[in-house]
């Protein structure tokens, strides 16, 4: 864990800010997903944790599994706030040559431990990486999945879910960001999910549904799960697209944003500097 623990809520607010500073840049990007994980992604890498930052590869880190990873922005930015790298990469985002890529890779970017993309398949990995923990006795290490609800749509996460269930494989909690809204618009009209907590009961993992945008919410979930150890773990958090930014929450189009309207612009422009305020205070 980081030696000097941040406030919390500042925390958010730098990881936002770099959000929307990155993908302005860049003209283009992933706005939607990113911003509704940053409460999350700030309790992690500010509290929850277990890490070192000057040795990305130690042996006794926790994990974590990006598997939507279109939403990489906010961990390249969480990464960077907690001294993996330089702030400075940031501005290379996408960029030929860059050591951070639109979608994680764990062969260019220290701190990412899953290389993610292709929707789905970091619920194995995130799966295999909980067993292999657990066949060689790991104490207190854990691996953080995270899913959004869209990628549900994928059949190969059930497999992953079904297999940590039957494995009771507590050591991995899985977080799903339900931010009721995918690529090709709201979930709810693409395939209906109902409701995802009772599934993953169903499923036979222990559950909890809390606020994706309350801090403290997440923080004490996340106690409860590592103190529950006889099931597979399973943390719906109740998000929006956008989050945190009050015209991005309202966007039609806040899944996949391209920076080309002076209205677009002005309105990022705006939200990074009321959240360099509340950085500043």
């Amino acid at each position: 864990m980081i030696s000097t623990k941040p406030d919390l809520n500042t925390f958010a607010a730098r990881i936002r800010k770099d959000v929307l500073s990155m993908l302005l840049k860049r003209g283009y990007g992933h706005v939607g997903g990113s911003l509704s994980i940053v409460e999350l992604l700030a309790v992690l890498y500010g509290k929850q944790m277990n890490y070192r930052p000057d040795e990305p590869h130690w042996e006794k880190r926790d994990y974590l599994v990006l598997s939507k990873g279109h939403s990489g922005p906010g961990v390249y930015s969480a990464l960077a706030n907690s001294g993996f790298f330089p702030k400075s990469w940031l501005e290379t985002l996408n960029d030929g040559g860059t050591r951070l890529p639109s979608h994680l890779d764990r062969n260019k970017t220290p701190g990412v431990d899953a290389t993610t993309g292709s929707l789905g398949q970091g619920t194995s990995i995130a799966t295999g990486i909980a067993a292999g923990l657990a066949k060689e006795g790991a104490k207190d290490q854990y691996v953080y999945l995270i899913t959004g609800d869209g990628e549900l749509n994928e059949g190969q996460c059930w497999e992953a879910f079904q297999y940590l269930a039957h494995a009771a494989l507590s050591n991995c909690i899985v977080f799903i960001d339900e931010n009721k809204g995918q690529n090709d618009g709201k979930s709810e009209a693409i395939i209906r999910h109902f409701d995802l907590a009772e599934k993953m009961r169903a499923f036979g993992f222990y559950t909890q549904k809390v606020d994706g945008k309350n801090l403290a919410m997440i923080d004490d979930a996340i106690e409860i799960a590592k103190n529950q150890k006889q099931q597979a773990n399973c943390i719906v958090l109740d998000t929006v697209k956008g989050q945190g930014v009050p015209f991005f929450e309202n966007y039609a189009g806040v899944h996949s944003v391209k920076f080309n309207s002076p209205e677009i612009i002005e309105a990022t422009e705006s939200a990074i500097r009321e959240l360099e305020k509340q950085i500043d205070e």
